[in-house]
């Protein structure tokens, strides 16, 4: 490559460079995940587009700041820029033009904050040359799971520690939009309490669309989800089938809170005349996985063969993104509101699957390979047939795992009472997530 033409690229990484060590960094919310500013690892965030990556990693700059590290002394760089188009083997170029910007500084006290970095080809052994040979103080997001993970497997191994970024949790959408402590044994605040929940049930967690109208709010989820499906998933992976690529994505958010099945998308395709092997179908649901479009848990059992093996039920990353992208979900309160279950036991962590017994037991929360909740979700139980069939679902796991206790979240019903020897909480969706650790 001539000559010119790198300092032409290096001159430009200059301006950048000293660009966004001169901005100001935007007002950040308080978030519940903490990310540490000091852990001698890489620090990756993952997560799904527009979830708050850069708020985290602005907000451990922040925090430096406040430490007094000068702005001189960190580089940031959002990869998905446009005027950044580096290419394998450019990335040093990086770490030349930071030294010539500030030649007396000691890199190694210095720190790299990578926007998206998985946009550049072989970033993964730049990072780890950083790692060993300059300075311990590197952070990274990016927004695939596969890509990151199996590049740090390989490379990065024990140098990493990774974290999952997802959108809003109630609590932190409540802590944004009403600042003021609220009480759930106060009747006012009670009332906020369940107008916010029936806000965020339809709204979601993006931090974008918080303050929103609706017709904004889901023309801007619409865009995350053109961006996801053009960037990720076909300009990524390659994908020449552009149409059977959107059509699977639709379905799996469409889907959302129930069993998936890669064979009936197959046979709904293969009955419009479109040629697609199920192997590449079983792939694009990896995919999925990958850019953080929808989450998939097991079926739950001892066998980690089976579990991994068994049908998977599907929830689309966002109950506001499946609101915006599907009508129908946004008319079926009952899977809107498993579905936001769901996330906000992924959200804080919790390792998940759901029990199938005859009946069936919407979640149960696993910790070393241990059952240790039982977890029902419906909308409502005035309905005799509904609330015999829900709490048989519950008893049933709760007798199987040994355990004296199960959930039912529900809209708005608060209720206790013994079914053979378990004690069945009810408790309305907005108290268990605001009050409790899920």
């Amino acid at each position: 490559m001539p000559y010119s033409f790198l300092m032409g690229r290096k001159d430009l990484l200059k301006t950048i460079i000293t660009d966004n060590q001169a901005r100001e960094l935007p007002t950040m919310w308080s978030r519940e995940q903490k990310i540490p500013v000091a852990t001698n690892k890489i620090v990756t965030v993952a997560g799904v587009r527009r979830s708050g990556k850069t708020y985290h990693i602005f907000n451990i700059m922040k925090q430096l700041m406040d430490l007094g590290v000068p702005s001189t002394n960190m580089l940031y760089l959002n990869f998905e820029d446009e005027r950044l188009k580096l290419e394998k083997g450019e990335l040093d170029l990086i770490l030349q033009a930071f030294r010539e910007l500030h030649p007396s500084q000691n890199l190694q006290d210095c720190y790299f904050f990578f926007d998206e970095l998985q946009e550049v080809a072989g970033w993964e052994k730049f990072i780890n040359r950083m790692y060993s040979t300059i300075t311990k103080n590197i952070y990274i997001t990016g927004s695939n799971s596969k890509l990151l993970s199996t590049e740090i497997a390989t490379s990065l191994r024990g140098r990493t520690i990774t974290y999952q970024v997802y959108p809003l949790s109630f609590r932190e959408f409540v802590t944004i939009t009403n600042p003021s402590p609220l009480n759930v044994y106060n009747s006012q605040d009670t009332a906020k309490l369940v107008a916010l929940f029936n806000q965020f049930l339809y709204q979601g967690g993006f931090p974008e669309v918080v303050d929103k109208g609706k017709e904004l709010r889901e023309k801007i989820l619409q865009e995350y989800f053109n961006v996801m499906l053009m960037k990720d998933l076909i300009e990524r992976y390659k994908i020449s089938q552009a149409s059977i690529i959107k059509h699977f994505c639709k379905r799996v958010v469409a889907g959302s809170g129930g069993e998936f099945s890669v064979n009936k998308i197959y046979n709904e395709l293969k009955s419009q005349g479109y040629k697609i092997s199920k192997d590449s179908m079983y792939e694009y649901q990896d995919y999925v996985d990958n850019i953080y479009l929808a989450r998939f848990i097991p079926k739950y059992t001892h066998s980690v063969v089976k579990s991994a093996m068994s049908q998977k039920k599907s929830y689309v990353i966002d109950q506001g993104f499946g609101v915006a992208l599907d009508f129908k979900f946004t008319q079926d309160t009952g899977r809107l509101l498993e579905t936001v279950i769901a996330l906000e036991l992924i959200k804080a962590g919790k390792q998940i699957a759901y029990d199938s017994n005859g009946s069936e037991c919407d979640f149960v929360v696993i910790e070393k390979d241990q059952v240790t909740q039982a977890i029902q979700v419906t909308q409502e139980l005035a309905d005799e047939e509904t609330k015999t069939r829900e709490v048989k679902g519950l008893t049933t796991t709760c007798k199987k795992c040994n355990l004296p206790t199960g959930v039912i979240v529900t809209l708005d019903t608060s209720d206790e009472f013994v079914i053979d020897g378990v004690e069945v909480k009810v408790t309305p969706a907005w108290k268990y997530l605001f009050s409790t650790d899920v």
